[in-house]
């Protein structure tokens, strides 16, 4: 191996430390608002979200985007 660095920024990125992390930093209400999804809307929680977002890419998506904006920018 050369010890190339990925340039994907979500690299070693699990989904559960995407979603802990953007929902200490945003809140519930501000992602649910950016992403009008029930498990950010109602009763939200780490496991829901993880469930929720495990099956329905398109909202999976979305949410990484945030994540990888909110890093770039210096998060």
């Amino acid at each position: 191996m050369t010890g190339q660095k990925s340039s994907d920024p979500l690299h070693g990125v699990t989904l559960e430390r995407l979603v802990t992390d953007l929902s200490v930093h945003f809140g519930w209400e501000e992602l649910a608002r950016r992403v009008p999804i029930r498990c950010f809307q109602f009763d939200p929680s780490v496991k829901s979200s993880l469930t929720f977002l495990r099956k329905t890419p398109w909202a999976r998506a979305k949410v990484e985007d945030i994540y990888v904006r909110w890093k770039l920018t210096g998060g």
